[in-house]
């Protein structure tokens, strides 16, 4: 059982390719401050996409993990396992009134968006099935069931790192929770994992922000309490763009293969974004003693080649021979 009273973080990984820098330091920051506060990291591997998730990406995760030396609490969790759950909970929302069936055609969706377009609006769901009776629809039509979402006032993500970030609700449209052949969408089911799992501090990329405003129109609609969320800036490349291959953004185990030492990388990803004064050299025990939220900086961090070059010599002159 879980300490009630302390921190639960978790790290949440898409099996649809390998474990990557931005992903490492993601799961670094979840499990220092797990480990600074007495809490619990939990590791869930977010295999809905069927078609893209590998077991071979799967494996990679966790040998990168592994390697890391990012130890997780209890047997690692699979989203897709749970899916039965995440379609209770669906059906939960419909029976409240706070989501509905929506049986437009995917030629019905399409002619809307073009027209949107054409008329220079936002692109997004109008809301058609929303207010209609089902009874409507052509007897055994497939349907999506969607969330009834709020259509006035503001959502504010209350964020560990940039603030409180506001979203006016009239942006965020009615999302799909169950899609038409009734599996569950990666939104629905992170929320209900994400509660089911106990999970307190929900933090991730900068990239997943807006998902934390959609997120929480489900997590109102059911009541439950709301996780404290943090997003983290990206990492760009030494040119100030976003990292990409074109960097050598390669995998976790290859910087392994290159003759990186764990220790390196789990202090070179700490000072991506993270100080403590002008300290340059973190062992892993000051890091956990040291690591805080709070001193996490707003602005993407930058890879430097030859800063871990440099790093991972004073590592190895640290080493036994």
């Amino acid at each position: 059982m879980t300490d009630k009273t302390k921190p639960v973080l978790r790290f949440a990984p898409s099996p649809t390719g390998m474990l990557h820098i931005g992903g490492a330091r993601t799961a670094l920051f979840n499990w220092l401050y797990a480990r600074h506060t007495g809490g619990t990291f939990l590791l869930r591997i977010e295999d809905t996409d069927r078609e893209r998730s590998t077991p071979e990406a799967v494996a990679a995760i966790l040998h990168g993990m592994e390697w890391l030396g990012l130890n997780w609490d209890g047997e690692a969790i699979y989203q897709f396992a749970r899916a039965a759950r995440h379609r209770e909970v669906a059906e939960a929302l419909l029976e409240q009134g706070r989501a509905y069936r929506c049986y437009a055609t995917a030629e019905e969706l399409n002619d809307m968006r073009e027209a949107q377009r054409k008329a220079g609006k936002p692109v997004r769901y109008d809301g058609r099935w929303r207010d209609r009776d089902p009874c409507e629809a052509p007897k055994g039509a497939p349907f999506v069931v969607r969330i009834k979402a709020s259509t006035e006032g503001e959502t504010i993500v209350h964020d560990l790192i940039l603030g409180d970030v506001r979203f006016a609700n009239e942006q965020l449209d009615d999302m799909v929770l169950l899609r038409s052949d009734g599996t569950p969408t990666y939104m629905l089911a992170v929320v209900v994992d994400d509660f089911d799992m106990g999970v307190t501090h929900v933090v991730r990329g900068a990239d997943h922000l807006n998902n934390a405003a959609r997120q929480l129109q489900i997590i109102e609609a059911m009541g439950w309490p709301m996780p404290v969320y943090g997003h983290l800036p990206l990492i760009n490349g030494p040119d100030g763009q976003k990292l990409s291959k074109r960097h050598g953004a390669l995998a976790v185990e290859a910087y392994r293969d290159m003759g990186y030492l764990p220790e390196t990388m789990r202090n070179y990803l700490l000072r991506l974004g993270w100080s403590h004064g002008n300290d340059e050299i973190i062992p892993t025990p000051k890091a956990i003693e040291w690591f805080d939220f709070g001193a996490v900086g707003k602005s993407p961090a930058r890879m430097d080649y030859k800063k871990l070059d440099n790093l991972n010599g004073h590592y190895i002159r640290e080493t036994t021979d």
